[in-house]
């Protein structure tokens, strides 16, 4: 055992010095790569995107048995790491080993959340630092918010999830080669002139490894921003739509990455890669159509008082669009409103705000034709919910205990489209029911497409739910603007559609 252990350190403490042809030392510096400027990069035009995130962790997919393997099917990759070490090769292994640490350190923090999203999150956080907290927003599995440990907080605070974790070693990635092994620390580098596999996926030339706040790693690519969009058009209105559409997907794309670029800041990179940022793909082949929308807009955000627009926008608002305040806990943003999402004639015949369930059936019970956008497949929709699977999804979300039963849905209160913004659930538990806000209806009973619903009782454990739309209902409708497109509306007018008072901009790029 002795000796085993022996070997292990020995293992992790070789650092081997390799003899590099001057033609292929990369011309960046070690010292460089610790002053990565997240605010600068965007200046540049260009996103740090999370591409893989908890790498080396337990949740970890994508690094099988803790290794990664770069190469290139032509040319050379080049690596440098923070601690000085540079290699060039055609191919670079990455492994990742656990180091234990001399001295193990307490890690102690007060959890708030999870919440269902970011803004609910940056919500409370501006709650916690009006009263004089020191606050982190994080995102290890689900959005939450840190304050630091102390020994006198208010009995209030205390009520939250108190961390605590004793870190008796450090997930360190190691470069192996067939003679070496060389320990690297963070920020790592490491680029090519052309498209680089990263276990056999093509993803594209200039990457970062990064280390996150929770011990683990970030894959990390520096991508230009119409490189980007040609990633996020595809999955997120799709690459078919019609051209306008597409230029309109294109602008707002734009604008919301950029307004939202500090969403990772305490892990040095801009976005991730899924519905909690723009859903993003590496794009193997350049689509034609989405191309010329990118190129037909670029450089061109949403802007109200020359400042970037938070762009949000969703699949469909099944015919009725929500502000910003009833679909999340913020204060909204006066560049959105609700709106019936048709044509005038349309809005002549229903009027907002829709204040009750009755008026609610009547809307849903309209021709959805006349609708902007009814084609999506969730425009209108209807879900029988069973008491079993409203019990499990409370549980699951640590909202009851497993002898609580479910008794009834009551929406108490709802937005000015319509959609419920409380939502009581009532249990057998004497004068105790849980009472879902907002975005949390959704994370909490995620079979729901939307908040727009109406409720009907069947049975005693059985409830029908009716509704319209996919998502949260804010800003652009990707189906609505499809079919506006389609009806000859141009880009600049589907955005002053779905965005009130806003001008269209040109950014300046540092590096043009």
């Amino acid at each position: 055992m002795k000796l085993k252990f022996a070997f292990f350190c020995l293992f992790l403490g070789c650092i081997y010095t390799l003899t590099i042809n001057p033609k292929f030392t990369p011309s960046l510096k070690a010292e460089d790569l610790l002053k990565v400027d997240l605010n600068n990069e965007i200046k540049k035009g260009k996103f740090l995107i999370g591409l893989k995130q908890y790498l080396g962790g337990k949740n970890d997919s994508f690094s099988k048995k803790k290794n990664i393997n770069i190469s290139t099917d032509k040319g050379f990759l080049s690596l440098i790491s923070s601690n000085g070490i540079k290699h060039k090769s055609k191919k670079i292994n990455i492994s990742w080993v656990d180091i234990p640490i001399k001295n193990p350190k307490t890690i102690e923090r007060i959890v708030f959340g999870p919440f269902a999203s970011y803004e609910s999150a940056a919500k409370e956080a501006e709650k916690l630092k009006d009263k004089g907290y020191e606050t982190t927003i994080a995102y290890p599995k689900n959005w939450e918010v840190w304050i630091p440990f102390e020994d006198d907080l208010p009995e209030f605070e205390l009520k939250n999830k108190i961390f605590r974790k004793i870190k008796n070693f450090q997930i360190t990635p190691v470069l192996k080669s067939e003679y070496s092994v060389m320990k690297l620390e963070g920020p790592i580098y490491v680029y090519a002139q052309e498209e680089i596999k990263i276990n056999g996926e093509n993803f594209g030339k200039n990457f970062y490894l990064i280390k996150d706040s929770y011990g683990t790693w970030t894959l990390v690519q520096k991508i230009e921003f119409d490189d980007y969009l040609a990633g996020v058009l595809p999955y997120e209105i799709g690459p078919n739509s019609p051209l306008e559409a597409l230029k309109a997907q294109a602008v707002i794309a734009r604008t919301w990455g950029i307004f939202n670029s500090d969403r990772f800041n305490m892990d040095k990179y801009h976005l991730c890669i899924t519905t909690q940022c723009q859903v993003y793909k590496p794009s193997k082949i350049k689509n034609i159509k989405v191309q010329k929308a990118i190129e037909a807009t670029s450089n061109l955000i949403l802007t109200y008082g020359n400042q970037p627009i938070n762009a949000f926008y969703h699949g469909s608002n099944g015919g009725v669009s929500a502000t910003a305040g009833e679909s999340w806990q913020i204060q909204d943003y006066s560049y959105f409103n609700s709106i019936i999402d048709g044509s005038k004639a349309l809005n002549k015949k229903f009027k907002l705000p829709i204040t009750n369930e009755s008026d609610l059936n009547n809307f849903l019970n309209f021709d959805k034709e006349q609708f902007y956008g009814s084609n999506h497949s969730l425009f209108r929709w209807s879900k029988k919910i069973s008491s079993l699977q409203i019990k499990e999804n409370l549980i699951k979300n640590k909202l009851i205990n497993i002898n609580d039963d479910v008794l009834d849905l009551i929406p108490i209160e709802r937005g000015y489209s319509g959609r419920v913004t409380k939502l009581e659930i009532q249990t057998n538990k004497v004068n105790q029911s849980i009472v879902l806000v907002k975005d949390d209806i959704r994370r909490v009973l995620n079979f729901i497409p939307s908040n727009l619903f109406t409720i009907n009782k069947l049975s005693d454990d059985l409830w029908l739910l009716r509704g319209g739309g996919f998502g949260h209902g804010v800003g652009l409708s990707q189906s609505g603007a499809i079919e506006m497109a389609k009806l000859g509306f141009s880009y600049e007018q589907i955005l002053n559609h779905y965005y009130r008072d806003v001008k269209l901009k040109k950014i300046e790029i540092l590096s043009q």
